[in-house]
């Protein structure tokens, strides 16, 4: 049995891996509820940019722009977005293991976060690009991302760009998802992006044609000129969003595991307070029996 000194020693450790743990969780939950609020409000923006995409829809085919054809290239692009540190739980792992499924063995990577990019790395795959992001994301930086991308599709090498994230559905859940940026596919061109369904059951929502929808717009100059502005905002956009699910999935996982982490290091202080008491009250017990025993000696 462990002597007095020692269980006191570990109560010490395990109450200053506590306070760590709380500290790291309770920065974890600020974090989080920023890029919540910064992922929830792009969403009525990406609500009505999908609006005109719905109506341009009717008057445009996948001919009228490049970004809607399928190029000639043989490999494609996947763009990984993970986190830089770790004590986030399972996401980076599930992501890697959704990746290992989605990705072609000859595809190319680009990656956002350290975790995978070392992950990927280690595996032999070829990274062609990594990028840094801020805390909180910067739409600029997303944007410089989504240009990259589209520039690798338009070189003709690729047929097609995909992006692999974590999309947060709720604090305990988080949903490694596989969305296929380029080409813009003019049967999804329409489809709701409003993120807090995509990676559940692997659907996503498609917009209810309300009134406001049905409306008959004038496009000017054209369709085509709108399309030719419309779709490059569009597409850096979807970056964008995806790269404020993936931190918010980030702060939110690591939230759980760090307050994970302080109720398992309170439960233990809890036992080996117990078993402190227990070898404590065993000596007492001890020392008064000898007492007894060398009293009962002297008579």
């Amino acid at each position: 049995m462990a002597n007095l000194r020692d269980i006191r020693r570990r109560i010490k450790s395990v109450k200053n891996t506590s306070q760590i743990t709380k500290a790291m969780q309770l920065v974890a939950a600020a974090k989080m509820k920023k890029a919540q609020d910064q992922a929830i409000a792009g969403r009525d923006y990406a609500d009505r940019l999908n609006q005109v995409l719905v109506n341009l829809k009717d008057n445009i085919s996948e001919d009228d722009h490049k970004l809607l054809q399928t190029p000639k290239g043989k490999k494609e692009l996947m763009l990984v977005i993970s986190t830089d540190k770790g004590l986030c739980g399972g996401l980076n792992t599930n992501l890697l293991k959704k990746v290992r499924v989605e990705m072609a063995e000859d595809s190319d990577v680009v990656t956002v976060g350290r975790k995978l990019r070392q992950s990927l790395a280690k595996t032999g795959s070829k990274i062609v690009s990594d990028w840094k992001v801020g805390d909180p994301t910067q739409f600029s930086e997303a944007k410089s991302i989504g240009a990259y991308l589209t520039e690798q599709f338009l070189s003709g090498e690729y047929s097609a760009v995909k992006v692999a994230f974590t999309n947060f559905e709720t604090t305990l859940t988080q949903t490694p998802w596989v969305s296929q940026l380029l080409p813009v596919e003019a049967s999804t061109l329409a489809e709701k992006r409003a993120y807090e369904g995509i990676g559940k059951d692997g659907e996503v929502a498609e917009i209810t044609k309300d009134e406001s929808m049905l409306r008959d717009y004038i496009f000017e100059p054209s369709p085509d000129g709108v399309l030719e502005a419309l779709l490059p905002l569009y597409l850096n956009y979807q970056v964008y969003q995806m790269l404020l699910e993936a931190r918010a999935s980030e702060h939110s996982a690591r939230m759980v595991a760090m307050k994970s982490a302080t109720d398992n290091a309170e439960n233990m202080i809890k036992d080996l307070t117990l078993e402190y008491n227990k070898v404590r009250q065993a000596a007492i017990t001890s020392e008064l029996l000898e007492i007894t025993t060398a009293m009962k000696a002297m008579e």
